[in-house]
């Protein structure tokens, strides 16, 4: 089953969601996410830039977060669950080897608000899954861990460069500039972990009208280079074969990571259109912008946070992702009964 949320009663008509922020900077994005009225915000990862193995150094970032005036609004009048990514997890691309992961789930835990009782505290990973509204109306939101059991990530062959380097001279010369990761085609190569996975499937099961994957690295992009789940080609594929075997209808992911915004399209041996709307981020902005096939419209490479209108009555989607000032850059309608095997 799902895990309890406080809010789990209440009918989401509009979803916020967003990524990446350093708690060193000020955050005037607040300002413009506590407008849209949210009924629920998710928070995607790299909430904090902890980047440590020294647990006071961590907590020291945590209370930075915790004094912004903006973040304290949100929490006192909107329901929020959260996901880390490797910052808050504790070390840039970190994964499984990370020594220091057991404090930060405790310190995670501890932020968020977890119960002493919550399985996040004890088992492998911080996965969780709620579901909100009644029958007809029901929107189950998937946080998938992809930080606690990924296995190393596969490096490209740069001819002994340096990425730095590398990238300059791709520059120069007019050509796509990824970043520095490539696939992993090995079977046994995994973000989630055997145990994490029969959860996931289990979770697909589960009845809902809406479902949400939260994921804290883009699902779609092909190919960035940089962190995602095309990184793991067994992962990336077994996804969609579980959507396919469960019937789960209905899903749409949203991401972060990237320190831009976009959205992603794939209809290709998929059980039907997946979309993935990437917002990224809320302090941060990439300099380049990495390819991707898989890109409808064009990027915001600005502060930016997203946004899902239900609309219950047309049954239909909304999908945005919004700039600084709350102004809407990218959008996109997707009728739910688009989203439906067969």
């Amino acid at each position: 089953m799902a895990d309890a949320h406080p809010a789990a009663g209440k009918t989401l008509s509009r979803i916020a969601f967003g990524s990446c922020a350093k708690q060193s900077k000020d955050q005037p994005i607040w300002d413009a996410i506590n407008g849209a009225n949210a009924d629920l915000f998710i928070f995607l990862g790299d909430n904090i830039y902890a980047d440590t193995r020294d647990p006071k150094v961590m907590a020291d970032k945590y209370a930075m977060l915790a004094a912004k005036p903006g973040f304290q609004k949100l929490r006192a009048n909107t329901p929020v669950c959260a996901i880390w990514d490797d910052h808050d997890y504790g070390e840039d691309d970190a994964g499984a080897d990370y020594p220091m992961k057991d404090e930060s789930r405790r310190q995670f835990c501890d932020f968020w608000g977890e119960s002493p009782q919550s399985l996040r505290r004890t088992r492998d990973g911080i996965y969780a899954a709620h579901l909100f509204g009644p029958s007809g109306q029901r929107v189950q939101v998937i946080l998938p861990d992809l930080r606690w059991n990924r296995t190393p990530i596969r490096k490209l062959d740069l001819g002994g460069k340096t990425y730095a380097v590398w990238e300059n001279e791709q520059r120069k010369a007019g050509a796509p500039v990824p970043g520095p990761y490539e696939r992993n085609p090995a079977l046994d190569a995994s973000m989630l972990g055997e145990p994490q996975w029969a959860w996931l499937e289990q979770q697909l099961r589960q009845p809902a009208d809406v479902r949400v994957l939260a994921s804290s690295l883009q699902v779609l992009a092909d190919f960035a280079g940089w962190e995602g789940w095309i990184n793991y080609a067994r992962d990336h594929q077994r996804l969609f074969a579980a959507m396919r075997e469960t019937n789960a209808n209905g899903l749409v992911c949203i991401s972060g990571d990237t320190h831009y915004a976009e959205l992603s399209m794939l209809d290709l041996n998929t059980p039907y259109p997946i979309w993935d709307l990437t917002s990224s981020g809320l302090t941060e902005v990439w300099p380049v912008l990495p390819p991707n096939a898989l890109r409808v419209g064009d990027a915001l490479r600005e502060n930016n946070f997203g946004l899902i209108d239900i609309d219950w009555s047309k049954r239909e989607l909304n999908l945005q992702a919004c700039d600084a000032k709350g102004e809407i850059r990218i959008s996109r309608r997707v009728p739910l009964d688009t989203l439906k095997a067969g």
